[in-house]
């Protein structure tokens, strides 16, 4: 599959959607060769976002990457009527596949959380792709689950983010080929790539796009060595996305890039003080010991 960023959200200093940011962060995406972009997840500030915020964000996408890539919304919604509703404004506006999480701000149980999950499929006739993050919203989605959830066709990938490397494991023993397996936590992501993994739904990428994509398709060349060099220098920036305040900590980075900018929407704030100084330092480092990358096209 390939590489889709997480993109963030780019917000002007008057606290307004930055359109113009945006696509240009999303037009080095595609010069570097990303496979698809996911708008609105927990990196584009979803719960931040109002649902004429997120369709705006849908169709300035579209204008500079329809046909190019994939397009995916994510659908991280209150209830299901809203999700519902969501899901078949954005198969009208033509976004090319969502990304689905469990109910939102309610502690489901399974069969709760697989009625949820099949009403927004039923409703759409767009490739879903589940967001697995037990960790971050606490409803896990078992092999049990996922079991019921093979039998929906539209549902046809997976952003596996459980941070337990077995999962994934567990995934391709029991399902093979039927799920596209995709690894959304950056600091286990050439480990899920080694371990069978499709793609990468990353976070980093968003402030170095050339460097993630160089990683995943020097894996599928079989170029391992080389792949984990590369890994080796960035995991102290991807381990940036393992924090409560990723959104803060990548717009630093893509501010300190040249690919965006620190706003982010309240309540989060800004960084500020000794964790502002540290994490300016961390990603300085990474920018004065970029690597220069091998040919792999």
């Amino acid at each position: 599959m390939g590489v889709y960023p997480a993109v963030t959200t780019k917000f002007t200093s008057n606290n307004s959607l930055d359109i113009e940011g945006f696509l240009a962060n999303i037009q080095e995406q595609l010069t570097a060769g990303i496979a698809g972009v996911v708008l609105g997840g927990t990196l584009g500030e979803a719960a931040s976002l109002s649902q004429q915020e997120k369709v705006l964000l849908l169709e300035s996408a579209l204008s500079v990457a329809r046909g190019k890539v994939d397009v995916v919304v994510n659908i991280a919604e209150q209830t299901t009527e809203a999700a519902v509703a969501l899901a078949k404004t954005l198969e009208a506006k033509g976004a090319d596949g969502l990304m689905l999480l469990p109910p939102m701000r309610y502690a489901a149980d399974a069969n709760e959380t697989l009625a949820y999950f099949k009403q927004v499929a039923d409703a759409t006739s767009l490739p879903i792709m589940i967001y697995n993050n037990p960790i971050d919203y606490k409803i896990p989605v078992t092999l049990e689950m996922f079991e019921e959830i093979s039998h929906w066709p539209t549902i046809q990938a997976i952003k596996e983010s459980s941070r337990d490397i077995t999962y994934l494991t567990k995934l391709k023993i029991k399902f093979g080929n039927r799920f596209k397996i995709l690894s959304g936590v950056d600091n286990l992501a050439l480990e899920s790539l080694l371990m069978g993994a499709d793609g990468w739904v990353a976070g980093l990428v968003c402030a170095f796009p050339n460097e993630t994509v160089a990683i995943y398709k020097l894996v599928q060349k079989k170029r391992y060595q080389e792949a984990i060099d590369i890994y080796h220098w960035f995991i102290p920036l991807l381990e940036l996305d393992v924090h409560p305040k990723l959104v803060q900590y990548i717009k630093m980075a893509e501010s300190l890039t040249g690919l965006g900018s620190e706003y982010v929407r309240p309540p989060r704030l800004p960084l500020a003080g000794e964790e502002r100084s540290r994490i300016i330092r961390l990603i300085n480092e990474g920018i004065r010991t970029r690597p220069t990358l091998p040919a792999f096209d």
